[in-house]
């Protein structure tokens, strides 16, 4: 596994931390989150999803909500799907600021620093290029 992007997202005092992956097998997907709850221990939540196609074909995709309202894990496996992401994990760690966002807000938030991830890799391998 390697680790293509991080950045931080704030919204009413809550913090985000997103990562995008790029990943060798779906067996990655279990440590990243691992990886994750260790580094971000505080963090009321890690809301992630996997997307990852085979060789053969086959595709491998999953996602975890860790108990938030909404959808968020969902909506990040949309991301991967939409950017045509296969071989990724993205993973996103909230600390909560203390300001209820709704399930809208949270899935919104969520997104939101999804994107930024995913847009920040995107930029970085244009300017690469």
């Amino acid at each position: 596994m390697q680790e293509l992007s991080a950045v931080k997202y704030e919204l009413k005092k809550s913090r985000f931390f997103a990562h995008l992956y790029l990943i060798e097998s779906p067996d990655d997907y279990p440590e990243i989150i691992r990886i994750h709850t260790k580094l971000y221990k505080k963090a009321a939540h890690h809301c992630s999803a996997m997307n990852y196609v085979s060789l053969s074909g086959r595709v491998y995709s999953d996602y975890k909500n860790d108990r938030e309202v909404g959808h968020p894990g969902r909506t990040l496996f949309s991301l991967l799907e939409k950017n045509e992401l296969n071989s990724h994990v993205i993973i996103v760690s909230r600390f909560y600021g203390g300001i209820k966002l709704g399930p809208a807000g949270v899935t919104r938030a969520f997104k939101d620093s999804g994107d930024a991830a995913i847009n920040y890799f995107i930029k970085k391998n244009e300017s690469e290029s």
